[in-house]
């Protein structure tokens, strides 16, 4: 059996970006992207982009607000807190791109 795991979505930066370092010394972009879902509703999705795959470059510039496109892979994490076992899925991005926003027709 065959098995792919590639995610590509283009939407709108619904939050500041947040950047954390973790313990390993490892640097991770976290962002929340608005993608349109059937009708019209918004659906926002976590992604992290860890420096050392996406770049840090690929990130400058990026602000609420802003489209881009990411392409990566659907990841699964389980962690526990004080609640309990608890589940995160996310988009482990392997590239980010800042769209242009179009022309304005004159």
């Amino acid at each position: 059996m065959v098995t792919v795991n590639v995610v590509v979505l283009a939407g709108s930066v619904a939050a500041d970006p947040v950047q954390r370092r973790m313990p390993s010394g490892d640097e991770v972009t976290e962002l929340r992207l608005s993608v349109p879902e059937a009708g019209k509703r918004l659906l926002p999705l976590p992604i992290a982009a860890w420096h050392a795959t996406v770049g840090v470059q690929a990130l400058d510039g990026i602000a609420k607000g802003d489209r881009v496109l990411v392409h990566g892979q659907l990841v699964r994490r389980f962690y526990r807190s004080g609640a309990g076992a608890r589940s995160l899925t996310e988009v482990v991005a392997s590239g980010i791109k800042k769209l242009e926003e179009p022309a304005a027709s004159v």
